[in-house]
């Protein structure tokens, strides 16, 4: 499908400003999966709050010009799917990979955080950062630990002063 200089500016403005929002970005590769299995991995992208765009690589170079996810674009080669996190920054890492584990065809390339390119192999340190959530229940347990163990070391204490008197 021919598109026209409007529409080419129109989705550089559009994956621009996803990408000035983002956090985080995967670049993959969806050759070969079929229409049914990409409208269902939209429509998970949308409930984990990513966002997905399959787009020409000189348009999607002109658009992370100038953002943190400049250091891609030389994964920009063949058919490009670039997804975006702007909630939590391991949630498009965690989508695309739990998506190429059911899709043999499906390969991601690289991911960006923070203005670092990190290779495919290495997806899983985006991947599995926590949650909001889950840093925050990880650090109450942290925090209930070090109570704890100060409870029983006072107890422990206590007796010890009890048995030497």
């Amino acid at each position: 499908m021919a598109l026209g200089l409007e529409d080419k500016k129109a989705i550089v403005a559009e994956v621009n400003e996803a990408a000035k929002g983002a956090l985080s970005a995967v670049v993959a590769d969806s050759r070969g999966v079929t229409v049914a299995n990409m409208t269902g991995l939209r429509k998970a992208a949308r409930e984990a709050g990513v966002y997905i765009r399959v787009v020409r690589n000189t348009l999607v170079k002109r658009a992370v010009a100038g953002t943190d996810f400049e250091c891609l674009s030389d994964t920009f080669t063949g058919p490009t799917l670039i997804a975006f996190s702007s909630e939590h920054p391991g949630a498009a890492a965690r989508l695309l990979k739990d998506f190429a584990k059911a899709q043999e065809k499906f390969e991601i390339k690289a991911a960006a955080f923070e203005g670092e390119l990190i290779p495919a192999e290495n997806i899983d340190r985006l991947a599995k950062l926590p949650t909001y959530e889950e840093a925050l229940a990880q650090f109450m347990m942290t925090l209930k630990e070090a109570s704890a163990g100060k409870f029983v070391r006072t107890l422990a204490a206590l007796r010890d002063q009890k048995e030497a008197a």
